[in-house]
């Protein structure tokens, strides 16, 4: 003979099945966002400012070694995405201060060196070259949202 016996679930298991749902439910809603890139006049400043510098005769100083300015625009790119993934871009500024300025790996200023110039922090010369873009282009620079 055989008998059903149910017995309730304790309360705390009860609290982890609520917070693993509730869990669950915040990364499906997280997931299904969709990353915002940067506006278009603040994506084209950037665009301008990676191709200067991948056009330039400067060498990029990242995590011990020099890389060539085609390289840099690469891993800057990389880093822009990353970036755009959080909603983290909304002006050329923001771009240079949390991704193209230092490294996430080890925290240390890029550097960059054009021709026999000392190197400089990739802040200022991606500064100069901002200043530049926006006074050929006679654009203000755009607003942060």
């Amino acid at each position: 003979m055989r008998h059903d016996v149910s017995f309730p679930l304790p309360a705390a298991r009860i609290s982890i099945m609520r917070a693993f749902f509730f869990v669950l439910v915040t990364l499906a809603v997280a997931t299904s966002l969709e990353a915002a890139p940067a506006s278009q006049p603040v994506r084209a400043e950037i665009d301008a400012l990676l191709a200067r510098l991948q056009s330039s005769e400067c060498t990029f100083y990242r995590n011990g070694s020099w890389h060539s300015a085609a390289e840099a625009k690469a891993h800057l790119l990389r880093k822009l995405k990353a970036l755009e993934s959080r909603n983290a871009v909304q002006s050329t500024e923001q771009f240079i201060e949390l991704g193209a300025f230092t490294s996430s790996v080890s925290g240390k200023p890029y550097l960059v060196r054009c021709g026999n110039s000392a190197a400089v922090e990739s802040r200022r010369w991606l500064y100069t070259e901002l200043t530049e873009i926006r006074s050929s282009d006679g654009a203000a620079a755009p607003k942060a949202k």
